[in-house]
């Protein structure tokens, strides 16, 4: 990879089947320079004008409980419903639609207006996992649920309606887009080789050690090799897990502490409230064993040099295929310098 290290080249997402290209040439050391600090976080423990905060009134007359801990409750505006119509095929396939039912889910990850992840402590992260793993279950069981995607937007920017923390649940029939590329790879790769793609992988990034970011007992937080988004990383269990219905107490522990780890050092990086997207891929709701499948989160956050300054997907990117200055192991040793400790706890 030294070749590489100064030269344009391309990496391929094995989960995928698709391309980065990589051109750190044009900036080796993208956080240097003037770094503009975003004003510090509000600090209201509870605001009576939050429709998610405990004891509230949402938007849809229903009044939330006065929840002391995670909090869930069906999206009152749900992408998804169960009612959905029955399916469209013109005569020459070109216009195709299909009914999509599901069941959409909001969880308050605290009752607290001013606590994000990265501020939360890990045990009070425990119930967050918990409540996620009873909603995969709960969800999954249902007959006309395919696929259980757990997701957060965290910060405006990436069109999140509400700092209240929260994450969302959405429940569809089918697989979606991105889950179902990553399968139909992880199936190939265990047919192939008869083993299970992520469990080689994280095996070789461990020997490596270049793109390791935190490491637990059970977890590995690491930028992927194919990462496209500046500080974009990928959270993997050391061991095979389906889903998230087959952790251990102890590893639900140790997904909190990981979870709170990297948030921790997302907000330092930029010394501000850091924005991204978060889900986690788990196998389908089928009732299948689905061998080939190992849970994962991915964080895509935009910020590349400072708490303003976004990397944005345009022109060969939109057109051609996704492209990155900063190298995934500059980004993954940046992270990895950085103090657990939070910036405003310091």
């Amino acid at each position: 990879m030294n070749a590489f290290a100064d030269h344009p080249h391309r990496r391929l997402n094995p989960l995928t089947g698709e391309w980065v290209l990589v051109s750190p040439h044009r900036a080796k050391r993208p956080w240097q320079g003037q770094v503009e600090k975003a004003a510090r976080p509000d600090t209201v423990a509870h605001d009576p004008k939050c429709y998610l905060c405990a004891g509230n009134l949402r938007i849809n007359g229903v009044r939330n409980p006065e929840y002391k801990t995670t909090f869930v409750f069906d999206n009152d505006f749900a992408a998804l419903t169960p009612d959905a119509p029955g399916d469209f095929l013109d005569d020459d396939g070109l216009m195709v639609a299909e009914g999509e039912s599901g069941l959409c889910r909001v969880v308050c990850f605290s009752p607290r207006h001013d606590l994000t992840l990265a501020r939360m402590a890990v045990d009070d992260i425990v119930p967050v996992v918990d409540a996620w793993v009873e909603q995969y279950r709960d969800l999954g069981a249902q007959p006309e649920i395919g696929y259980v995607q757990i997701f957060e937007n965290r910060g405006e920017v990436m069109g999140c309606s509400n700092p209240h923390p929260h994450g969302q649940i959405w429940s569809s029939r089918h697989m979606p887009n991105e889950p179902a590329k990553e399968g139909e790879r992880q199936l190939a790769y265990l047919e192939a080789r008869g083993r299970p793609l992520l469990v080689d992988y994280l095996a070789k990034e461990l020997k490596l050690n270049e793109r390791i970011v935190h490491q637990n007992d059970d977890f590995v937080v690491l930028v992927p090799y194919w990462a496209v988004w500046p500080f974009e990383t990928m959270l993997l269990p050391r061991r095979r897990i389906g889903g998230m219905d087959e952790m251990t107490a102890a590893e639900r522990r140790s997904l909190a502490d990981a979870l709170s780890a990297i948030t921790i050092r997302y907000d330092n990086l930029f010394e501000t409230s850091f924005p991204y997207s978060m889900g986690f891929h788990q196998k389908p709701t089928d009732g299948a064993a689905h061998e080939e499948w190992q849970m994962h989160a991915h964080f895509y956050p935009p910020l590349l040099r400072s708490a303003t300054v976004k990397k944005f997907m345009v022109g060969f990117e939109m057109l051609g295929s996704p492209q990155r200055d900063i190298t995934a192991e500059t980004a993954a040793e940046r992270l990895r310098e950085l103090p657990a400790v939070h910036y405003l706890d310091r």
